[in-house]
């Protein structure tokens, strides 16, 4: 049997790659297909990809000429998997001729023709849909979306809207593309989509009415602090043709959704149990993080991210929730959380005047991941098991302020008209909102 390899992103898939597929599958009896991940693509700095990689795979596995279809990790990957898989011809496109020669080594290379007069680039470029991003609210985390947003393609931020002038301006002396808008219904069309970085009660009046004027919503997390307010916003959103994605930086970004990709694989066996941590000391107790009628308090301000991969890996149908704060001034500056699961238990801990390590671990019948602080921020993770030999380490990079990654997938999402992104779906943000909405009835509640 002779086996051919080839590798690609096939993004946007067209007549070209099935010709260039086609070609390869001539080589041999038995193709395997190489498609590149999202963070792979980001690392070559393809932030204009439009398709996930989910999307790619079934993409060309629809074509029905791979016979196996692969996941394309690292850069040296190729020559790995050429042995691994002991493939007999190498095949890429007449674009890379002389790239890969080095592969001689271990099989043949062939380098095959391209497709004159098309390519995923000229598709993009032809069908480029340039969304108009308007900031509500121009805050702290305000101040770093445009910088962000400047490194994905298909996206231009050109206003911003707070209902302090003072605020807005701020944000536009900065970016002279950016225009100030005291009045919102100027603001809305002059836009296609918001990001809504506004404070916490704020979100859900800001989320309606940009749905009700068409416009797609990124709202900054957590979006709501009530399951049944997510739901019917999520819904509205669908209903009225709308993108509703919830801005969590740790969903999307690459190392993190690697790590829990590997560990439904079976990395560490049988999850168990899960322990996550966020805390952080501010120094300014005058702020909304301390004001409870803003709501204000640990688990409102960085809750959702400790519940994350609690959520991706043990899901949304646990047993019971209980909470344990310490209460000063009508806000928690601390509190933990203890998930009963059928066959797991999972914990997190967040504080606002309390400091932990800040660290994820998540046990296994086989072995454990390990995530050091700041683990949101996830760059390096390490799986260990019993035997120290056995132990892998990942690195990977992480981009400035990280929200370039939910922006990407926002764009993305409008672009290929996915109401729901797998990086954090929507039954998993209801599920945050749901429990912060415990946390505010006070069920299940022990104060220490």
């Amino acid at each position: 049997m002779v086996k051919v390899i080839t590798y690609g992103t096939y993004d946007l898939l067209h007549q070209g790659h099935i010709n260039l597929l086609k070609r390869a599958k001539e080589l041999g009896d038995y193709l395997i297909v190489g498609v590149t991940n999202d963070n792979f693509d980001r690392d070559r700095g393809k932030l204009n990809v439009r398709n996930n990689v989910l999307e790619r795979v079934e993409a060309v596995k629809a074509t029905g000429l791979a016979d196996q279809i692969i996941i394309e990790d690292y850069i040296g990957q190729k020559v790995d998997d050429v042995q691994k898989y002991d493939i007999d011809i190498f095949a890429i496109g007449s674009d890379w001729e002389g790239k890969f020669d080095y592969l001689n080594e271990f099989c043949k290379v062939v380098y095959l023709p391209r497709t004159e007069g098309i390519s995923s680039t000229m598709l993009r470029a032809e069908s480029s849909q340039i969304v108009k991003v308007g900031i509500i609210g121009c805050g702290r985390v305000a101040q770093r979306f445009p910088s962000e947003a400047n490194v994905v393609s298909s996206v231009s931020v050109c206003a911003a809207y707070d209902i302090d002038p003072v605020a807005t301006q701020k944000i536009t002396d900065r970016h002279e593309d950016i225009k100030p808008y005291e009045n919102i219904d100027d603001f809305y069309n002059a836009v296609d989509a918001v990001y809504i970085a506004t404070p916490h009660l704020s979100h859900c009046e800001y989320i309606k009415k940009s749905i009700d004027r068409g416009k797609h919503v990124l709202c900054e997390t957590p979006m709501s602090l009530n399951g049944k307010e997510a739901k019917e916003l999520y819904s509205l959103a669908e209903k009225k043709g709308c993108i509703l994605m919830e801005a969590n930086k740790t969903a999307h970004c690459p190392a993190f959704n690697h790590l829990i990709a590997m560990i439904k694989s079976g990395m560490i066996g049988d999850v168990v149990d899960i322990e996550a941590s966020l805390s952080q000391l501010l120094s300014n107790k005058d702020g909304r993080e301390f004001d409870p009628l803003q709501a204000g308090g640990s688990l409102y301000e960085e809750g959702s991210y400790p519940l994350l991969p609690i959520l991706k890996l043990m899901g949304i149908n646990y047993d019971e929730l209980h909470l344990y704060s310490r209460m000063e001034n009508g806000i928690d500056i601390y509190t933990k959380g203890l998930f009963k699961y059928p066959k797991a238990t999972c914990s997190f801990k967040v504080g606002l005047g309390v400091k932990t390590e800040g660290d994820l671990v998540i046990s296994g019948t086989k072995g454990y991941a390990y995530v050091p602080a700041p683990w949101w921020k996830t760059d390096y993770f390490e799986f260990r098991y019993e035997n120290p030999n056995d132990n892998k380490k990942f690195f990977y990079k992480w981009d400035e302020f990280g929200l370039r990654y939910e922006i990407q997938e926002f764009i993305s999402c409008i672009c290929n008209h996915r109401f729901s992104s797998a990086r954090l779906r929507r039954r998993e943000s209801i599920c945050m909102a749901e429990i912060m909405h415990q946390f505010t009835e006070r069920k299940n509640f022990f104060e220490i």
